[in-house]
């Protein structure tokens, strides 16, 4: 699926204080903002919404590479 990016305001000093104390737990700003926007996803979009939208995705990715019957051939 595509990613789209994500831009918003927030303080300063606050936000120099998260990531400082996000380091000393090894958490990640934008691994735990990933997190929370799945959560709004989930609990927001309907789940029908949901699963057309993971059945496209799913549509979309690319088959398989069939080999052909000399390769198959060759490798027995």
């Amino acid at each position: 699926m595509k990613k789209t990016t994500i831009s918003i305001s927030f303080e300063d000093e606050k936000l120099n204080a998260l990531k400082r104390y996000m380091r000393k737990k090894n958490a990640d700003i934008e691994t735990e903002l990933t997190a929370q926007l799945e959560k709004l996803y989930t609990k927001y979009v309907p789940t029908g919404v949901q699963e057309y939208i993971n059945e496209r995705d799913a549509d979309d990715a690319p088959a398989p590479i069939k080999k052909s019957t000399k390769q198959q051939i060759a490798e027995q």
